[in-house]
C-alpha cells in the first residue's frame, strides 16, 4: 500500500482532468499524502477547490505561489516528491518536458525534482500518433521517465482510437509498482489462481467458491517486486494484473497443460489455484435433460498438478496451499511433504475471515523443517507480500549454499 507515501500530481489541460480527481481520491484511499500541481487551462476543466477537497491539501497553480515561511514553491514541492505523476499529460506538456522547458510551476517542479516521474498521456488518438509526440515520448523513456500507454476506445472528440488516459486503478497500480522495492527481480514466478469448471454437459460444471483474490494478489504483488510473472488462472470475475502474462484456462487439465509448458523458464511456483480432484468421466454432448429419478455422474480423478511439478522441481522454489475444515496442520503437514514443496500456506475454512471469496484471510505456514509460523487476520495483498517474502528468504538461503 501507499500509506505515507508522498506523491504530486501535476494536472493539464485536458477533458481527461475530471478523472485525475478519481486518482487523487484512490491515492488518498491508499494512504497516499498527495500534493497537485495545476496548469492554467488544467484550471478551465476543473477547479482547484476540487482537488483541494479530495487531497486535504492546498493546490499549487502558480510559479509565484509560496507554501510557506523561507520556501520556494517548486523547490519545495520537488523536494517533497518521492514520485512525480503527469495525469493527465498533454502534448503540450510532452514538448515541454522533452525540450526542458520551464514557463510554468508544474514545468519547473519537473526540473527541480530528483523523484522518478510517471507520464500518462491523454489526447486525440491523431495527436497521440504523430511522430513528434512519439519521438518526445521515446526520449522521456531513454531519460529514465516511465510512460503508461493510454487506453483505446472512443475519445472526446467522438473518434475511436488510442489516447484515452489509463484509468485511475492503473495509474495507481502502476505507482505502487514503481515505489515497490524489486526485491524479486530476476525471478520469474508462476501462479495458478481461480477455480476450475469441471464440464459435464454444455451448460453444467462442478465448481467450487474460490475468487482467485488470493492468487491475484500474488500475481500482482510479485510483479510490484520485481518478478516477471505469469498468472495461470481458471475462470474469475477479476481483472487481469498489469504487468503479467495472463493464460486463462478452464479445467485441471488445461492448467496443467499450462503449468508444465511454461515450467522450464520458471523460477518459482506458487499453487494458489483451487484446482478440482474430481472431474465428470464424461462430458455429454447434448444438455442432460430432466427427468424421473436421481441423476448419476460418474466422476474421475483429475492430475495432481502440484505432484507432477514436484517430479520435475530441480532448483525450483515449489509453494502450495491447503485449505482445510478439520486437522489442519496435521493435513498440510502432511500435504506439504507428500508433494514436496518449499513451504504450503494452510487456512481453515470455518475461520471468521479466512477461506474463499473475501478480501482477508488467516493462515498459517508450515516449512519442511517442521516450524509452523501462524499470522493474524489480514488483507490478501499483505498476506501474499508474506509469502513473498518467505520465497525471497529461501531463495537467499539457496544463493548462500550455492556459494558454499
Amino acid at each position: 500500500m501507499l500509506k505515507d507515501r508522498k506523491i504530486v500530481l501535476g494536472v493539464t489541460g485536458g477533458i481527461a482532468a475530471y478523472k485525475a480527481a478519481e486518482l487523487v481520491r484512490e491515492l488518498v484511499r491508499r494512504g497516499a499524502k498527495v500534493r497537485v500541481v495545476m496548469t492554467e487551462h488544467a484550471c478551465r476543466f476543473v477547479t482547484p477547490l476540487t482537488f483541494e477537497t479530495l487531497s486535504g491539501n492546498p493546490v499549487a497553480t502558480d510559479l509565484f505561489w509560496v507554501p510557506g515561511e523561507f520556501e520556494i514553491g517548486h523547490i519545495a514541492l520537488a523536494e517533497f516528491a518521492e514520485l512525480l505523476v503527469i495525469a493527465p499529460a498533454t502534448a503540450n506538456i510532452i514538448g515541454k518536458m522533452a525540450a526542458g522547458l520551464a514557463d510554468d510551476l508544474l514545468t519547473t517542479v519537473l526540473l527541480a525534482t530528483e523523484a522518478p516521474i510517471l507520464i500518462c498521456p491523454a489526447m486525440n488518438a491523431k495527436m497521440y500518433a504523430n511522430k513528434i509526440v512519439q519521438e518526445n515520448l521515446a526520449g522521456l523513456l531513454s531519460r529514465g521517465h516511465t510512460v503508461l500507454e493510454p487506453g483505446y476506445g472512443e475519445l472526446a472528440c467522438r473518434v475511436e482510437g488510442r489516447g484515452r488516459l489509463a484509468e485511475p486503478l492503473e495509474i495507481a497500480e502502476e505507482i505502487e509498482s514503481i515505489l515497490t522495492v524489486k526485491d524479486l527481480q530476476g525471478e520469474r514466478i508462476l501462479v495458478t489462481a481461480g477455480p476450475t469448471q469441471e464440464p459435464f454437459d454444455p451448460v453444467r460444471f462442478i465448481s467450487n467458491y474460490s475468487s482467485g483474490k488470493m492468487g491475484y494478489a500474488l500475481a500482482m504483488t510479485a510483479r510490484r517486486r520485481g518478478a516477471i510473472v505469469t498468472l495461470v488462472s481458471g475462470p474469475t470475475a477479476l481483472a487481469v494484473p498489469q504487468g503479467v502474462e495472463f493464460v486463462p484456462v478452464m479445467t485441471a487439465v488445461e492448467m496443467r497443460d499450462a503449468v508444465l509448458d511454461r515450467l522450464e523458464e520458471t523460477t518459482v511456483v506458487i499453487k494458489a489455484a483451487a484446482v478440482a480432484d474430481y472431474r465428470p468421466a464424461v462430458c455429454e454432448p447434448e444438455k442432460i435433460k430432466k427427468k424421473e429419478g436421481p441423476l448419476t455422474v460418474c466422476m474421475e480423478r483429475n492430475p495432481d498438478i502440484i505432484s507432477e511439478i514436484a517430479r520435475r522441481k530441480g532448483d525450483r522454489i515449489l509453494v502450495g496451499f491447503a485449505m482445510e475444515s478439520e486437522h489442519l496442520i496435521e493435513h498440510a503437514r502432511s500435504k506439504l511433504i507428500e508433494k514436496g514443496m518449499d513451504f504450503i500456506v494452510a487456512n481453515d475454512v470455518t475461520e471468521p475471515g479466512a477461506g474463499f471469496r473475501g478480501d482477508t484471510n488467516v493462515v498459517r505456514i508450515l516449512d519442511r523443517e517442521g516450524g509452523v509460523e501462524a499470522f493474524p487476520l489480514m488483507d490478501k495483498r499483505d498476506v501474499a507480500d508474506v509469502i513473498l517474502d518467505r520465497v525471497k528468504k529461501i531463495r537467499e538461503k539457496k544463493g548462500v549454499r550455492d556459494g558454499g
